[in-house]
């Protein structure tokens, strides 16, 4: 899987490469299965352009889950932890959902991430998955059960959003 880092203006930064195993459910049996050249930090994998509203993560898979069970919500993925914290933020923006995963790296990007985005008037919403991360969750309840789920914690103005 291949994907394209870019910045605010759209220009290609960087690219983010990830091998897969032939069945397609897991990363390939390679000494290393994930590597990204260029200028990362501060871009994004933008699966599909902010509004006024944006959902950002760390990872492809993670945030590729998230835009299955809703489809009409802007996803970005930031690549790592570390990246997350330091994404730069879309001018407009008015609400930042932040898909976390659950581990020490995703509560601090978060922390990170939602101090800067505040700072700015940015209105926050943490994320939270059932599992490990959202593309955990999609993989073992399905697209309907995450949908369900994303939908308990999606503000009001945004809900619309999570129809198909």
């Amino acid at each position: 899987m291949i994907a394209a880092v870019t910045d605010g203006a759209g220009v290609l930064q960087g690219v983010h490469r990830t091998w897969l195993a032939p069945n397609g459910q897991e990363k390939a049996a390679v000494e290393i299965p994930r590597r990204a050249m260029g200028h990362l930090l501060g871009n994004a994998v933008r699966i599909a352009p902010a509004d006024q509203t944006l959902v950002l993560g760390e990872g492809i898979e993670t945030m590729l889950s998230v835009r299955e069970a809703a489809p009409s919500l802007p996803v970005w993925a930031a690549l790592s932890s570390s990246h997350l914290g330091a994404v730069i933020l879309p001018a407009g923006l008015q609400r930042l959902y932040i898909a976390i995963d659950r581990d020490p790296a995703g509560q601090r990007a978060a922390e990170r991430l939602t101090a800067r985005a505040s700072e700015v008037g940015v209105q926050v919403i943490v994320l939270e998955p059932q599992l490990g991360d959202f593309n955990d969750d999609l993989r073992a309840h399905g697209v309907e059960a995450l949908r369900q789920h994303l939908a308990a914690q999606i503000g009001s103005e945004d809900q619309h959003r999570l129809k198909i």
